[in-house]
């Protein structure tokens, strides 16, 4: 029987027993998923036709969450926006991990100066108010959406960095690592072969969590004009848009808000899952 490699652990083969909570979770993630893929085959009129003899109707057979005020469907803008709903958190929480990954493998293994310039950068990033220096970048700026991604993609690696930092700095004490030194492996090797396997169960757990966290920002940025280009089916320039039809189509505000909200905590239910799941 050949020996387990270094730093593998022995666990038992456990049935995989999925709460239905998550179970649901997962289902309105796919159904968003569906929407983002699928949105010109399945929405059930173009999101950018204005119908401005019609204005703002309330739901019926024709239009079924209703129109704007500019007579355009409100369903088929909420499953166009599911793109940029999908799109920009998952490059936020992807792009924020990856560097972060690499600056805490290194801050958390190497030490010393390493150690002290990154980590005192991470406490610079915490000392900025988030929300209001996106605001301030990119209402400077400018870019739009994709300014907005970039300007979270650096705000969320400091809070990532002390993360992957906190699991590196668990692993570094224990045997397998000792070992691999007596062994002459590279520190290059013991980084991206060893630990960070190890690690790899909690930096995707805090990815997802990463994403709900996006989503809700790229949404409020959006909100306040400073996210997508003005008439882009978006959640959050919904919001906008429709905030003055609340009473005579309540639905064109309800259902992007509702959807931004069911996303946001389907995806942290399925965070907090894998953490307790695979990074305990």
């Amino acid at each position: 029987m050949s020996a387990p490699a270094i730093g593998e652990t022995r666990r038992s083969k456990q049935p995989l027993r999925v709460p239905i909570v998550i179970l649901i979770a997962a289902l309105i993630i796919t159904t968003v998923v569906i929407c983002a893929v699928l949105g010109e085959r399945i929405a059930p009129d173009s999101p950018f036709l204005q119908r401005l003899d019609v204005g703002d109707t309330p739901p019926s057979p024709a239009h079924i969450a209703g129109t704007d005020l500019l007579g355009r469907d409100v369903l088929s803008r909420v499953i166009y926006g599911a793109r940029t709903a999908l799109v920009g958190p998952v490059v936020v929480a992807a792009g924020a991990f990856a560097i972060a990954t690499l600056l805490g493998l290194l801050s958390g293994y190497l030490g010393g100066l390493v150690d002290s310039a990154i980590m005192r950068w991470v406490d610079f990033m915490f000392a900025l108010p988030g929300p209001l220096v996106a605001i301030v970048v990119v209402g400077v700026v400018g870019g739009g959406y994709w300014t907005a991604v970039l300007v979270l993609v650096v705000l969320f690696t400091a809070p990532d960095t002390r993360i992957v930092r906190s699991a590196v700095l668990a692993q570094r004490p224990l045997p397998y690592i000792d070992a691999a030194r007596t062994l002459g492996i590279s520190k290059t090797r013991i980084l991206f072969v060893h630990i960070l396997p190890n690690i790899a169960p909690i930096i995707l757990a805090y990815v997802v969590l990463d994403f709900a966290f996006a989503l809700v920002n790229l949404a409020g940025l959006s909100f306040l004009g400073l996210g997508v280009e003005p008439g882009t089916p978006d959640w959050g320039r919904m919001l906008f848009e429709n905030r003055n039809i609340l009473f005579s189509n309540p639905v064109a505000l309800l259902l992007p808000a509702g959807m931004i909200i069911l996303t946001a905590v389907s995806m942290n239910l399925i965070g907090d899952w894998l953490f307790e799941r695979f990074a305990k």
